[in-house]
């Protein structure tokens, strides 16, 4: 838990703004494909980065960045989030948060609070399928209440699936669709093998672009607006 790393500016992951991205330590999840491992496995091997600090930055940051993306790890295990992204509000910055979905009731409370603009959620394939991606239960009924909160609301929204072979194939397209439908948007997004957790993982190939285009042609049923990521 803690923030455990910081980026002064990204023009890749606040969709057409200029953002600081944070680093929560810690999940909820065990993904083999998951590309922040050392986030995940051991958070403790990083030093926490203070909050004091990282408020001084973004403010000196505030003329030239529109805000600040909040990722992990997963940030929503953390409970002193709320009070950071008020914070973070306070600068005037927007504020985007990555998350995984399995902590609907903190969600819901960011978003009453005006705290989030935009809210990207990964689903990570068909719901039935979660189980392989972590050692202990996972709740679906968790999931679909965050993704209800996003589909059926007002705050700005994406959901991205990352397309790892053996993971994600059309039928799971399929499935995560039926999850989603009605959402604002859907990103594919090509699988980056070399960081990912599990060593076997490592060893797959990502899928071709003309595979991910048809995937993406499934999908674009589900969702107003689907795009592929990572081309």
């Amino acid at each position: 838990m803690g923030i455990k790393g910081f980026q002064g500016t990204s023009l890749l992951d606040y969709p057409g703004k200029i953002a600081s991205l944070v680093f929560f330590g810690g999940c909820n999840l065990t993904c083999p494909f998951c590309h922040n491992p050392g986030l995940v496995l051991d958070p403790g091997q990083y030093p926490d980065l203070s909050v004091e600090l990282l408020i001084e930055g973004l403010a000196e940051r505030r003329t030239f960045i529109d805000g600040v993306v909040i990722s992990g790890g997963e940030p929503t295990l953390d409970p002193a989030l709320s009070e950071l992204l008020r914070r973070v509000k306070e600068l005037g910055l927007l504020v985007k948060l990555d998350t995984n979905g399995l902590a609907p009731r903190v969600l819901e409370r960011l978003i009453d609070g005006n705290l989030v603009d935009y809210v990207a959620i990964d689903l990570k394939t068909a719901p039935e399928r979660y189980p392989q991606l972590h050692s202990g239960p996972v709740s679906l009924t968790d999931l679909q209440h965050s993704v209800s909160l996003l589909v059926g609301g007002a705050v700005d929204h994406e959901f991205r699936t990352t397309c790892v072979p053996g993971f994600v194939d059309q039928e799971d397209i399929r499935r995560i669709g039926e999850t989603l439908q009605g959402a604002r948007r859907w990103v594919l997004q090509q699988f980056v093998p070399r960081h990912a957790l599990s060593l076997q993982v490592q060893g797959i190939e990502p899928y071709p672009p003309e595979q991910l285009e048809l995937l993406a042609s499934l999908a674009a049923p589900y969702a107003r607006e689907v795009s592929i990521r990572g081309l």
